[in-house]
């Protein structure tokens, strides 16, 4: 069997992107919290996965109200994914925020989704959220990734520079 202390060092080596989770309280409180276990799941339609500790205030928001929202961080952001992963703070103290589609925002994320919870699916001490996106937006960003319990970015997407799609498809012709 493995141990806890083997998985977790295997699974640092894993590269994962950076997100916050959020959601809104019935008040209008906003909550918020890091995650790193979150992927693409489906394009028809669109769908994401993310996995919350099933002790997690913002997974309880979530499953009241049957939404919630994707704050994907750039490589600078580093310090924004510390803040929200702490716990007990006012995480939004002092982080340029707003509403929209009736869930937080953070301003700087390059990238945001708003979804509806489709489904749950239990995993051990997490649940699995599948959550169907009903609006996106991006903006081009190198990621904010983590691994080996470090942050980073994709190494070397910022310095090379990107060809149309087009040229790909045309490449692939000859």
């Amino acid at each position: 069997m493995v141990t806890d202390q083997e998985f977790r060092d295997l699974m640092a080596g894993v590269c994962a992107p950076v997100t916050i989770v959020t959601a809104a309280a019935q008040d209008g409180t906003p909550h918020g919290t890091t995650v790193s276990a979150f992927a693409s799941l489906s394009l028809r339609p669109p769908m994401v996965t993310v996995a919350l500790d099933r002790s997690s205030t913002v997974l309880g928001l979530i499953l009241a109200a049957g939404r919630f929202g994707v704050n994907v961080l750039g490589r600078a952001q580093d310090d924004l994914a510390l803040t929200f992963a702490r716990r007990g703070a006012d995480r939004f103290a002092g982080v340029p925020w707003h509403v929209d589609h009736g869930l937080p925002c953070l301003e700087e994320a390059p990238s945001w989704l708003v979804c509806r919870l489709a489904q749950t699916v239990e995993g051990g001490d997490h649940l699995l959220l599948l959550g169907m996106v009903t609006h996106a937006r991006t903006v081009t960003a190198a990621p904010l990734v983590y691994g080996h319990r470090t942050f980073g970015t994709h190494s070397s997407f910022a310095r090379r520079p990107r060809r149309a799609i087009s040229d790909h498809v045309d490449a692939l012709r000859r």
